[in-house]
């Protein structure tokens, strides 16, 4: 059982569903963005979720693109990305996984990415635009150093993609709530749900829904039926508006929403 599977386990040992928080590394500078992925970890996230800016984010909603091009503008390097995932796996016992687009690790060195990545203490990566098929090098990469490689699956998959999806990832299956962009929205997809249960059936041990989740409630509905939740924005839009106070306290709040009657073991 890789790190990031043993945190979701262990939620669901609690009688809850898995919190994954994310958050932009150097936002609003470098070393408050480590001091808040270690509030996260203090206040109920059971995962965090770091993102390296990037000059393309594609996926990302306006919030997150606002922080990340701040990142960018103080001097993000991505020796920072590393640094800041030993600076918090020193401090909390909490699996950190990156969240990343493939061209910066592709420019990087595959490889070299996978060895910094574990010497910092990192547990995997998130990659939400490359497919397993032409991740091969990043699944060697992950297979020799034990590294988590979660991809997306999404509503409009089909059945073989989802097969391949399952096949390839370990930790969790990433699965995307609605087709758009990050960002908070007041009611999630009932594809999210129905997409779940297509994972099930074709055999994902864990599945794990992001993208416009932003409440408890949102959290609630997503654990009745799923592994865990992914909440970015929400929090990202905490850290802005009020520093690392404002970021406990809506950590705390959307933590809430885990407690599930599913994972109830009845201790």
């Amino acid at each position: 059982m890789t790190r990031v599977e043993a945190a979701i386990a262990r939620a669901q040992s609690e009688g809850r569903g898995a919190f994954i928080g994310y958050l932009p590394v150097g936002f609003p500078d470098l070393e408050t963005s480590i001091q808040a992925a270690v509030t996260l970890a203090r206040n109920g996230v059971d995962i965090i979720e770091l993102g390296p800016p990037y000059s393309d984010p594609v996926m990302d909603g306006a919030i997150i693109q606002e922080a990340t091009q701040q990142a960018l503008a103080n001097g993000f390097r991505m020796r920072d990305l590393f640094t800041a995932v030993k600076a918090i796996s020193d401090q909390v016992d909490v699996p950190v996984v990156v969240m990343t687009y493939w061209n910066p690790v592709l420019q990087y060195g595959v490889d070299r990415y996978a060895d910094d990545l574990l010497a910092a203490g990192g547990a995997g990566l998130i990659t939400p635009d490359i497919t397993p098929e032409a991740a091969g090098e990043w699944v060697a990469a992950s297979e020799r150093t034990g590294l988590d490689r979660i991809f997306l699956a999404a509503p409009t998959s089909t059945d073989e993609r989802l097969d391949l999806v399952i096949s390839s990832s370990t930790g969790f299956v990433y699965t995307v709530s609605t087709m758009g962009i990050t960002g908070e929205r007041t009611a999630l997809d009932q594809a999210a749900r129905t997409l779940v249960d297509r994972l099930r059936a074709r055999g994902a041990a864990r599945a794990c829904v992001g993208i416009g989740i932003s409440t408890a409630e949102q959290i609630a509905g997503v654990i009745d039926y799923a592994d865990g939740a992914i909440v970015g924005t929400a929090l990202v839009r905490a850290l802005r508006d009020g520093g690392l106070d404002r970021l406990a306290e809506t950590t705390r709040a959307l933590a809430g929403g885990t407690p599930s009657a599913r994972f109830d073991t009845g201790n």
